[in-house]
């Protein structure tokens, strides 16, 4: 079975609101404008952790601090498999670059309905909603 891995992103910014990163995916074509929280598949032989660090590292240039997981892994709409969201954060000054993304956009939780999410994705936008707006919730770091 097929597992992924998805950083679910989190910084304040100056005005001390809570955001969450979302990439634009560019293939395959039937996904192709559609948003999504940056990760990808597990490789055999390796947790979650260290394929979500990796897959970061590659996707965005950055290196990610996992906080906890936001719920219990759900089903892959239209796939065979599961995905496990994570919470996060940047570990360094860099800012993410969108090697496999067109774009990157940092999402408040008003805005999170804003862009056309993959199905599965959907899923987990109303916990991380309610997470965002949590005042001083669980976030650390930025």
């Amino acid at each position: 079975m097929i597992r992924v891995v998805a950083a679910l992103i989190l910084r304040r910014s100056p005005d001390g609101t809570v955001r969450v990163l979302a990439g634009r995916r560019t293939r395959p074509a039937a996904l192709r404008g559609l948003w999504e929280f940056p990760g990808g598949k597990v490789e055999p032989g390796e947790d979650d952790a260290a394929a979500l660090i990796r897959e970061i590292r590659e996707e965005l240039g950055v290196a990610l601090i996992i906080d906890a997981p936001l719920g219990s892994e759900l089903p892959m709409v239209g796939g065979p498999g599961v995905w496990q969201p994570y919470l996060g954060r940047i570990a360094d000054a860099g800012e993410p670059q969108p090697h496999d993304h067109d774009q990157l956009r940092w999402l408040a939780a008003e805005e999170l309905r804003d862009v056309p999410w993959l199905t599965s994705d959907v899923a987990v936008l109303g916990p991380l909603a309610d997470r965002m707006r949590r005042r001083g919730g669980e976030m650390t770091g930025r």
